[in-house]
């Protein structure tokens, strides 16, 4: 195995089983090792300045330098560093952080209980669904619908709900508990011709015909991303989740979104539900939470769903659920500074302000002969690549496309995410002008240059 020596570590970093990663491959090139941030930018062991398009995961809203933050963890380590909520036990910095998330929360959701990671926050909402039903008298309401290509999360539940291909590979799947329906993407998936609404009432119609096929009686809920992040910046048609509101209503199934990306002003709302025109019955968030600061995760549920579980607690003699660092006091500290924060300096009005000129630059790349599509809403965004822009025929996942491009980006001192054929990008909240100037230029060079060795 090839030793990579880390000059500022002073260790051999090979040692660390890297996720989502091609192992071998891995192995030949070792990682590239960032070693501190500065705003919008991160600096790797050699001092190369890089743009961070895609805020780290999706996560990093406020940059990667914000001193309030870190002052918030610090003087909560002090004043005390652990205190688990289980059986009646609390403290200040959970209290708190509840009160306001609820009270930033869409309608109707009163009540949140907090995880360590989306993955557990999803892995929460399909314990709390089963229980739930099972309460209500209605046990066979266990059965979940997602979204091909909808990303929920790494964990064995979680996974499941996902969407996408290379989270089953290998893997198999796990549970039998979910139904994956078409994904809204009316650029790969409307019929000729077919308008955004009529597309959209088409998927809502399949969504009927799975639900009848599984029987009402077996689904519990219906799980959805506002705007599909790790799937390629999915942006839904226009009508869409009207439609299917209706449909899950009709139904009795419940309504879950995943704002984990979405969530805290991706979207130019609060909540990417606003943006959509979702009325969810529970709603996940991690990431911007504590932009990216803490590892936090919450799931809030309206009051039908509470009062339901409240009272089966009370008759099985207490809720079976709860995680040792949910509600970890060091990251309820730095996510209610966060929220504060959020609130000082207008997050929503700061992405209002600059999210028309980030989509101008992304639509502007359309015109290029690599882009077929240039999607996004707020500060998120992805360009798709093809090699055919009249037929919208698509590389062959041999050649790479995007990851050169996304290479060729690290050479400019960018960093954006290869999704199979798309590049999203997804800056911190606080980006401004010059700085997407920077990037989209980078962008444009870079698939120059991928577009010039691939005529070669």
């Amino acid at each position: 195995m090839t030793k990579h020596f880390s000059p500022l570590a002073q260790i051999d970093v090979a040692h660390h089983l890297h996720a989502h990663t091609d192992l071998r491959l891995h192995e030949e090139t070792g990682p590239l090792m960032i070693a501190r941030g500065e705003g919008v930018y991160v600096f790797d062991e050699q001092g190369k300045k890089l743009l961070e398009g895609m805020s780290g995961l999706w996560c990093a809203n406020l940059g990667f330098s914000q001193p309030r933050l870190a002052e918030a963890g610090y003087r909560q380590m002090l004043e005390l560093p652990y205190q688990q909520t289980f059986a009646h036990r609390s403290h200040t910095a959970v209290a708190k952080l509840a009160d306001k998330l609820v009270s930033k929360a869409p309608e109707g959701l009163g009540k949140v209980m907090f995880q360590s990671s989306g993955s557990e926050a999803v892995d929460t909402a399909i314990k709390l669904i089963s229980y739930y039903h099972n309460a209500i008298g209605q046990p066979g309401k266990h059965r979940i619908i997602a979204r091909h290509r909808g990303y929920h999360g790494t964990t064995l539940a979680a996974s499941t709900l996902t969407g996408l291909a290379p989270m089953h590979n290998g893997w198999g799947k796990l549970l039998d508990n979910v139904i994956h329906v078409r994904c809204p993407h009316a650029y790969r998936d409307a019929l000729p011709g077919e308008s955004d609404e009529a597309f959209a009432a088409r998927l809502a119609n399949e969504l009927e015909e799975e639900i009848l096929k599984a029987g009402p009686e077996t689904i519990g809920a219906f799980i959805a991303e506002p705007v599909m992040a790790a799937g390629g910046v999915v942006v839904p048609p226009a009508g869409y989740f009207d439609k299917v509101q209706s449909v899950l209503k009709k139904y009795q199934i419940l309504m879950v979104v995943d704002e984990v990306v979405c969530g805290f002003g991706r979207t130019g709302n609060y909540w990417g539900s606003q943006t959509m025109g979702i009325k969810p019955d529970m709603l996940i968030c991690a990431k911007g939470l504590s932009a990216a600061f803490q590892p936090i995760s919450g799931i809030l549920i309206n009051d039908q769903i509470y009062q339901v579980i409240a009272d089966q607690s009370r008759k099985l003699g207490g809720l079976g659920h709860g995680y040792t660092y949910g509600g970890h006091p060091v990251a309820a500290a730095v996510a209610l500074e966060t929220l504060t924060v959020y609130d000082e300096i207008d997050i929503v009005g700061k992405v209002r302000e600059i999210a028309p000129l980030f989509q101008a630059g992304v639509r502007a790349l359309g015109d290029h002969p690599l882009v077929g599509e240039a999607r996004g809403v707020g500060l998120m965004a992805a360009i798709e690549l093809v090699a055919d822009k009249a037929t919208r025929a698509p590389f062959s996942a041999d050649l790479k496309v995007a990851e050169r491009v996304s290479k060729a980006l690290v050479r400019r001192g960018v960093l954006l995410r290869a999704i199979g054929n798309s590049l999203a990008m997804a800056p911190p909240l606080i980006i401004e002008a010059d700085q997407l100037e920077i990037l989209f230029v980078a962008v444009k060079e870079a698939l120059d240059e991928v577009y010039a060795g691939l005529q070669q």
